[in-house]
């Protein structure tokens, strides 16, 4: 059993926990830990794999220090340190903007990072392709589609890539109703196939999900969008196929379990991309999930996704196409919009209409670090203006 020490950023989320999962049965070190506020999640983590540093939000690390302190970790509020320190992985996973110092660093230090935090290749592409330029940092992603992108990739050339077809199980909505803006939160967050946290599992609801990976999907390996293509699978067992130029189909399946794409990001990270495109194999660690008797049977069935039901995913090439500060909006308006769906204060077919509202108001300009801290802060503080105001939004 090879060796490997793991920083997991967003370690009590749904890929931290199972990063976790596949740290135990591979026997490996945890040297940091970073999470948010649910102390008595993380309590039980450092218990069980010791790390030398913890990070908490600002707004706990008292509480923290003095719930761990005892348990021989360094208890501080700053990810980016957690992302620096010794480590052969670190997985990336905190979710939202928050997770973009600490991926900005951990690439800038060099770091092999298996990437989860999606805002990253959606709102930052370029810069952090220039953290990793600049620090050596190499990064594999992790989302089942990407991962299976990834191993699609591997041995070919991305000159003789034709497309790229991202899979969608398409959510609980995929059958019907019709109409949807009667569906409830408790509908929308019973997934098909995946476990996975609230705002994700909404968003695969509205196909938003989908539409942000295809953009994180671009930029992970230097496509346009137009080559970048979405079915909806239903069965969720096909992850990912890339179309090359002579005709020929690689696809990536297996059962729909997020343990695997983690395993293989942690596998593949150490030799992975130093810029877009630049995919390189991995020998492959051992088994995690009990899957190695998963039998091959069944009926595979791929549709086109229907856009008038799911407007998301063309708001998503819409805003992947325009580039600049569009995506940034997107993705700000998108948390606004899913944060009061769930609190009940926006139809589920007002999600979409929320976010168009706000990408109609856009400003353009060149996409920087400070352009996209004010437009992350314009786009969300706008779409809380339209939600409030008198007839700005339906209920």
């Amino acid at each position: 059993m090879r060796r490997v020490r793991l920083t997991v950023l967003g370690s009590t989320g749904s890929i931290g926990t199972q990063t976790l999962d596949i740290a135990r049965a591979r026997g490996y070190t945890v040297g940091a830990l970073a999470a948010g506020r649910n102390l008595d999640a993380l309590a039980g983590q450092v218990r069980e794999f010791r790390p030398a540093l913890v990070s908490v939000e600002a707004s706990v690390l008292e509480e923290a220090r003095a719930r761990l302190g005892g348990l021989g970790a360094r208890v501080i509020a700053d990810a980016s340190e957690a992302a620096v320190a010794e480590a052969d992985v670190v997985v990336g996973a905190m979710s939202g903007l928050i997770g973009l110092a600490p991926t900005r660093a951990a690439l800038e230090a060099g770091q092999a990072l298996a990437l989860a935090t999606k805002e990253a290749m959606v709102t930052a592409a370029h810069l952090m392709w220039e953290a990793a330029e600049k620090g050596g940092g190499r990064v594999v992603p992790v989302d089942s589609e990407h991962t299976g992108v990834y191993q699609c990739l591997v041995g070919e050339e991305m000159a003789d890539v034709a497309e790229v077809i991202l899979t969608a199980s398409g959510g609980p909505f995929r059958d019907g109703p019709a109409d949807l803006s009667g569906v409830t939160p408790e509908q929308a967050l019973r997934h098909p196939s995946w476990s996975m946290g609230p705002k994700v599992t909404v968003d695969s609801a509205t196909l938003m999900n989908k539409g942000l990976e295809v953009m994180e999907c671009a930029s992970l390996y230097g496509l346009p969008l137009s080559q970048v293509g979405v079915v909806v699978h239903p069965q969720s067992v096909v992850h990912a196929a890339v179309r090359l130029r002579d005709g020929s189909l690689k696809a990536q399946f297996g059962p729909p379990d997020m343990r695997l794409p983690i395993a293989y990001a942690i596998d593949a990270a150490p030799t992975g991309m130093r810029r877009a495109g630049d995919v390189r194999g991995a020998r492959r660690g051992a088994e995690v999930a009990g899957h190695l008797g998963w039998p091959l049977r069944g009926g595979w069935e791929f549709r086109e996704p229907d856009l008038s039901r799911f407007p998301c995913l063309a708001l998503a090439y819409r805003a992947g196409e325009a580039g600049g500060l569009l995506p940034v909006a997107l993705n700000a308006a998108d948390e606004v919009a899913v944060e009061a769906f769930l609190a009940g204060q926006l139809s589920f077919t007002g999600i979409p209409e929320l976010i168009g509202r706000v990408l109609d108001e856009t400003p353009g300009g060149a996409l920087s670090w400070d352009a996209l801290r004010d437009t992350d802060a314009w786009a969300r503080g706008r779409a809380r203006e339209l939600l409030t105001a008198r007839g700005g939004m339906r209920a």
